[in-house]
């Protein structure tokens, strides 16, 4: 069966179903020049944007700040702020599949291959710490020679742990594996296998402190964070077809701190004051790049009215991105190692790809007419260029919620992730792909945290270029009955970076832009068996050239019953189309299985 080798699909459609939480459930109602944050204490602004870096956009303050998620899911309380009891749930399972794929377009080849899995999901909520993992193992049987026989690991992780009154330490990981392109982009969890020359690996893994207590009149919190991540890529080329060199994203290292205080409004003052600053540099193998983000600000809260603000802040920021050339060869051409990437000229001087010192600010308005409903919007000068950002959350009732969100931040690959992982809930169920097994980059909630969240467009590409990410995401969800929907649209842009006189520089100022729409549904039939269903479609339009531009199509529906016990029986079908200028592929797939949860 052929595979695709060259084409660039985003992972955005994928995720879009899930794109972004509920309206937070605020401690206390009113107005506070303390960040509005939901029940597991990350800022609201942030969840499910595609995730800038981690503490990159700290400087904000007040309301809508990404990165000012001083407040810490530890303490002596549950979610929700109330004592909690110890709640524990684990479930190991095991799964054998049948599946067969079929080439409708251009080809018509057939393949069949057996899977075979193991996994476990469990969760944990108590008093002083609470987390959720879903791992899972999966090996790929082949019975011939165009599915290769493979092994792969795929999960998702985060927790934490009150140390004492205030503080705690949260931790959180992922493995997640693509299908890739030269160019860059990738789509996760398709329904159709991975071959070697296309698969991506990605790794990533964060952890660190959150300290926030009350000190008299004040709101104290500072938090520091440290986060990994890896990219293994075996086989693939970095030439784009469009003469610019792209590299592919390896490791990244990635440290953010922050620290605030402030005083909501009539404590002290008629208005909110705040004054805070954090500091942020990540490290990027590729090219030896480097990212530093240092700022400090002040912010004023001013009621208007009931349920009704104005913000602003100003402040000092300095942000410098800068990297390596690449070893050459003796004609002057970029030398490509064993791993399929530019190779680090060590020796090279250090150059600036971007920098900018001086006066940030920003103003806004935050109206939160109810606890079920809150709007911000932000507008100010940031990056030596105007900057937008701001949130909507409508949750009309405890079975549906409307999130909409614009975002603005810089950051290298690891950088996403590191703040995708930070803000996911500490409780929660992973969403996975109903033939191949792989984590979607979705979860929801559970608990007082029921909403959804994914990592956004944190893996939508893996090139190794650091870049400023903008965009906006509308996301509607809903459950009545045995009926639950999501739905969800979504734009996603970024701008990379790259010095001159390097490899990167080729590259500079090339955008990927991304357009996602998806649709999810799912159906319980009886108290035995369900069905689930989904549609997406994603077009991206990548660096500029017309030869990576790729449209991807998909549906898919699951049906699943128990049999006895803990013994249940799924069949799953799935089509899946990228539509690229020098590519054009359908397939369909089908499996049928079983799963037995200890």
């Amino acid at each position: 069966m052929t595979r695709p080798s060259r084409f660039a699909v985003t992972l955005s459609a994928l995720l879009a179903t899930c794109a972004f939480g509920l309206a937070p459930a605020f401690a206390q109602y009113g107005w506070s020049d303390d960040e509005v944050t939901s029940s597991s204490g990350r800022s609201s602004q942030g969840q499910g944007a595609p995730a800038p870096a981690s503490g990159n956009d700290g400087y904000s303050g007040g309301y809508g700040d990404p990165y000012g998620d001083e407040a810490s899911d530890g303490g002596d309380s549950g979610p929700s702020g109330a004592p909690t009891r110890q709640r524990l749930r684990v479930t190991p399972y095991i799964e054998a599949n049948q599946v067969v794929t079929q080439e409708i377009r251009p080809g018509s080849d057939t393949d069949f291959y057996g899977q075979v899995a193991a996994g476990v999901d469990a969760s944990v909520q108590g008093h002083r710490g609470g987390g959720s993992v879903s791992l899972r193992y999966d090996r790929v049987i082949s019975y011939g020679d165009e599915v290769a026989d493979s092994d792969s690991v795929s999960g998702i992780a985060r927790g934490y742990v009150a140390l004492a009154p205030g503080l705690s330490v949260e931790a959180g990981g992922l493995a997640a594996r693509s299908r890739a392109s030269g160019g860059g982009g990738t789509v996760l969890a398709s329904g159709q296998p991975i071959d070697d020359e296309n698969e991506a690996r990605t790794y990533g893994i964060y952890a660190g402190p959150t300290f926030s207590r009350r000190v008299g009149a004040a709101d104290v919190s500072a938090n520091y964070r440290f986060g990994y991540s890896r990219v293994e890529e075996p086989g693939l080329g970095v030439i784009d077809d469009t003469v610019t060199p792209i590299d592919v994203a390896a490791e990244s290292y990635v440290h953010s701190a922050s620290a605030r205080v402030g005083v909501a409004p009539g404590a002290v003052l008629p208005v909110g004051v705040a004054v805070g600053g954090g500091a942020y540099q990540e490290e990027v193998s590729n090219s030896d790049q480097r990212v530093r983000d240092f700022y400090a600000r002040g912010d004023v809260t001013l009621p208007i009215g009931q349920g009704f603000a104005v913000v602003g802040g100003v402040g000092y920021e300095y942000v410098e991105i800068s990297n390596r050339d690449v070893l050459r060869d003796d004609d002057g051409d970029p030398i490509i190692g064993s791993d399929g990437r530019f190779q680090t000229d060590e020796n090279s001087p250090r150059r600036i790809a971007f920098e900018t010192e001086g006066l940030i600010w920003d103003v806004g308005v935050v109206w939160k007419p109810s606890r079920r409903t809150q709007l911000e919007a932000h507008y100010g000068r940031r990056y030596d260029s105007d900057t937008y950002y701001g949130s909507f959350a409508w949750q009309p009732s405890s079975r549906s919620s409307f999130n909409a969100s614009v975002y603005d931040s810089v950051s290298g690959f690891g950088g996403t992730i590191t703040n995708g992982l930070a803000n996911l809930p500490s409780g929660f169920v992973a969403s996975r792909n109903g033939l191949t097994g792989d984590f979607t980059g979705c979860v929801t909630g559970t608990g007082e945290e029921s909403s959804a969240n994914c990592l956004g467009g944190a893996l939508s590409s893996v090139r190794g270029a650091v870049f400023r990410n903008r965009g906006a995401q509308l996301a509607y969800s809903t459950s009545r009955g045995r009926l639950s929907t999501g739905m969800a649209i979504g734009y996603d842009r970024r701008t990379f970076f790259g010095a001159e006189g390097t490899a990167l520089a080729a590259g500079n100022g090339a955008v990927d832009e991304s357009y996602y729409a998806n649709l999810g549904m799912g159906i319980s039939l009886d108290a035995l068996s369900s069905v689930n269903l989904n549609g997406y479609a994603s077009y991206l339009d990548q660096g500029g050239s017309d030869l990576n531009d790729a449209l991807l199509l998909g549906a898919s529906a699951a049906y699943s019953r128990s049999l006895f016990r803990n013994l249940s029986a799924r069949a799953a079908l799935s089509v899946d189309r990228i539509d690229a200028v020098d590519f054009d592929e359908t397939n369909a797939s089908a499996l049928v299985g079983v799963r037995y949860d200890f």
